[in-house]
């Protein structure tokens, strides 16, 4: 006998009343905020002028969404190699003024804000001289390269009463947001094992970025790139391919993990660091001489839950993060976050009666019906069914991440993902690479705000 074989033959007598309701489940399409879906205008006075310090990849993705914010106005771009300068106005489609030097945009008083889109051992000195220079910030994620420029960024922040917003966007959507809800809810009862993964198989998925024709010691500042990193000569593989290096990034925790932590700590409503990391994984594929592996799996201990990540960029399975509760299931993937309910209905056991001899059997279901009667007809409630929940064609989240950032500018209130949140998920990211690469479970000293190795019995 199945597990369900007996409820669901017995409860057939309950009639049309419970079979009418009973669907296979639904989709509901959500509606996009109606500051996204309805630009309004602004009255000059209002209008917020920034500035994008770095037009890549990413910060041309961000001027475009801003594009698609009411109010606000790109007034500067600032990017080492020079035909970012291009790219970026006609990301724009308009002409502003460009420079390689970032402290010629913080000298500007007309600008209010500014957008930190380079890569990420750059976070830190750009962020502190654009909070001393009372400009807020947008820094695209992971906020830090290290432990210690997190935390030094936390405290200019704060020292300088700046607002600031993260940029792991997937907290300002309309989909994380409804996760949140029914997270919230109680439906899924207590959640203790949370997964999630963003995989890809392709070479740009894996930064083997195309290198410009362009690209030489007369188009592209490499001194001023290099920072505070180690002194090498021009080499256009480590200013294109940053991440692959840990002089610049953090490999795959820093680019995918981060989005990740991010949406599980929204969804979830914590804001720590996990207490301790565990990593596995390796380079098998992309042998070009990177320095962080093609595939990492890490386990996290947070005090009410654990949670396993994993980046693969040798399969593509896309973006996946899936809350598994005693009461039901929650799975996020890009477009779509479904609920579907466990069955938590009392159950005869019908597994371990199997050795036992059938009058046994038969007086022990006897007497579980009767201590487990069917509900009357009117009192039956029906199972909740599977619920699934979409975006709107054409939805970008990061239009939404970018207009709680502006409107906090407006209002000072804190962002969605300010610099603590911010913080304590890059440090998640610190954790992983930290146990990977001295292959030992990292344990976080909040204390000391150090990780530290755990010692094996």
């Amino acid at each position: 006998m199945s597990k369900n074989a007996w409820t669901r033959r017995d409860f057939i007598g309950l009639g049309t009343y419970v079979a009418a309701g009973a669907a296979a489940g639904k989709f509901t399409l959500l509606d996009p905020k109606p500051l996204w879906a309805s630009p309004r205008q602004v009255a000059p006075s209002d209008i917020v002028r920034f500035a994008s310090i770095g037009t890549g990849v990413r910060g041309c993705e961000l001027l475009q969404a801003s594009l698609r914010v009411p109010g606000v106005e790109c007034a500067a771009v600032c990017d080492l190699y020079d035909s970012r300068h291009t790219a970026a106005q006609e990301a724009l489609k308009r002409s502003v003024p460009a420079t390689r030097n970032y402290k010629e945009v913080l000298d500007r008083k007309d600008i209010d804000a500014v957008f930190i889109a380079t890569s990420d051992h750059q976070h830190r000195k750009i962020f502190e001289d654009a909070c001393a220079a009372g400009k807020d910030v947008y820094c695209e994620k992971p906020m830090s390269h290290t432990v210690e420029d997190g935390m030094a960024m936390v405290e200019a922040a704060r020292r300088a009463n700046r607002i600031v917003q993260v940029g792991s966007q997937r907290v300002s959507s309309i989909l994380y947001a409804r996760a949140k809800e029914i997270y919230d809810s109680g439906k899924l009862g207590d959640v203790y094992c949370i997964e999630g993964s963003w995989d890809r198989n392709s070479p740009g998925g894996a930064w083997v970025s195309a290198i410009p024709p362009d690209a030489n010691e007369q188009t592209i500042d490499w001194n001023a790139f290099l920072g505070g990193a180690p002194k090498r000569p021009f080499d256009p593989v480590r200013f294109f391919r940053w991440r692959c290096f840990a002089d610049y990034g953090e490999g795959l925790a820093g680019d995918l993990f981060v989005h990740l932590i991010s949406g599980i700590h929204f969804i979830t409503g914590i804001n720590t660091v996990a207490r301790r990391a565990q990593s596995t994984g390796g380079l098998f594929r992309w042998k070009d001489g990177r320095e962080f592996p093609d595939l990492i799996e890490t386990l996290y201990d947070y005090p009410n839950f654990c949670v396993t990540l994993r980046c693969n960029l040798n399969n593509d399975q896309g973006e996946f993060i899936g809350l598994y509760g005693t009461e039901g299931t929650l799975i996020l993937r890009e477009t779509t976050v479904t609920f579907t309910p466990q069955d938590t209905r009392p159950q005869p056991d019908t597994y371990s009666t199997n050795g036992w001899p059938e009058q046994l059997r038969r007086e022990y279901l006897a007497k579980w019906r009767v201590e487990h009667p069917l509900p009357n007809a009117l009192e039956f409630k029906l199972d909740e069914e599977t619920e699934t929940f979409g975006v709107p064609p054409g939805y970008e989240d990061v239009v939404d991440h970018e207009a709680n950032f502006f409107n906090a500018l407006r209002t000072r209130k804190p962002t969605v993902e300010n610099e603590e949140f911010g913080n304590n998920a890059a440090i998640g990211c610190h954790l992983a690479n930290y146990s990977y690469f001295k292959e030992t479970p990292a344990v976080w000293d909040g204390a000391a705000k150090t990780i530290r190795g755990q010692r094996l019995r």
